[in-house]
């Protein structure tokens, strides 16, 4: 059996995460630059920018940072962090993703305009707590359940954390529809270019492979739903964080590989990935019981 390898049409880093590393790289490289908070959820960032010696601080950090210069993560941040930072004395260098600032936007206009605001993602993600902290009294929701139990409203207006697969975020909206049959309910698509991108060419792959291998970091959130689809529709899925991870025993039954990657995996990662699947398929091909005997025919003799 030949073990096949196939990568994703669409995978790994998007625009606005290249933007971002990129931004924060120049800033560094000027002057003394403190993080707050992770610029993107992926480990090899994280020890790039350590060499780069960006200082690490938190959004809600009391305290000052201890550069004059603070980086806010491509994530985002609600307006009122950042405007502490700049009272405080501090030059903000804001790398939020375009499509995040998008989410924000749509929010404000729906609250604006009368709705009740609702964030369809993990309450708990560093951006929908900037959402969050842009509308305190906005609902969050992840799960059909929890749209019965949103407070009543006449008119609910309906964002999603960025990263979110669209056919959930589309369910859910249907969900509070449903649940609140008198509302007025609207929603607004603010699922990213790139995550539908990635999810689409999961599904090519899932047609075609029986398993498939994920790069991301292990708090990505794009990356766990990349592998969550996989299982959904049928794939055994394996998420990583590099070429280290992978084991052998894995493919030991794989007849075609899959590979995507999250929107904030470097490509170099990736590439590594696809290399040491290559040496897997390649240690099947030489490892097949014929040749195992006359490997130890020979030894015998």
């Amino acid at each position: 059996m030949t073990m096949k390898i196939h990568l994703a049409l669409h995978y790994g880093m998007c625009f606005g995460v290249r933007d971002a590393l990129r931004t924060t790289h120049t800033a560094a490289k000027r002057r003394p630059v403190t993080l707050l908070g992770q610029l993107v959820h992926n480990p090899e960032v994280d020890r790039y920018l350590d060499q780069l010696g960006v200082q690490r601080g938190h959004l809600a950090q009391v305290e000052p940072a201890p550069t004059e210069t603070v980086v806010i993560s491509a994530h985002g941040a609600a307006q009122s962090s950042k405007d502490t930072w700049h009272q405080r004395g501090h030059d903000v260098v804001d790398t939020t993703c375009p499509l995040v600032r998008k989410a924000h936007d749509a929010l404000d206009l729906l609250v604006r305009e009368g709705y009740h605001p609702v964030i369809i993602g993990q309450s708990d993600h560093v951006e929908v707590r900037g959402l969050l902290g842009d509308h305190p009294g906005a609902s969050t929701l992840l799960s059909q359940d929890e749209t019965h139990r949103l407070p009543f409203h006449d008119r609910y207006g309906v964002v999603a954390q960025t990263t979110q697969p669209l056919d959930r975020v589309l369910e859910l909206t249907d969900a509070i529809r449903h649940a609140h049959p008198r509302s007025e309910v609207r929603f607004i698509d603010t699922v990213c270019h790139p995550t539908k991108q990635r999810q689409s060419a999961l599904e090519d792959l899932c047609r075609i492979c029986d398993t498939l291998v994920v790069v991301g970091g292990p708090n990505s959130n794009n990356t766990r739903q990349l592998a969550d689809k996989a299982e959904r529709l049928g794939c055994h899925a394996h998420r990583i964080a590099n070429a280290s991870e992978l084991q052998s025993k894995w493919f030991a039954e794989a007849e075609n590989v899959g590979v995507t990657a999250g929107t904030s995996t470097l490509d170099e990662t990736v590439d590594q990935v696809v290399l040491a699947l290559r040496r897997i398929a390649s240690d099947f091909r030489t490892s097949s019981p014929a040749h195992d005997f006359l490997r130890n025919l020979v030894r015998a003799v």
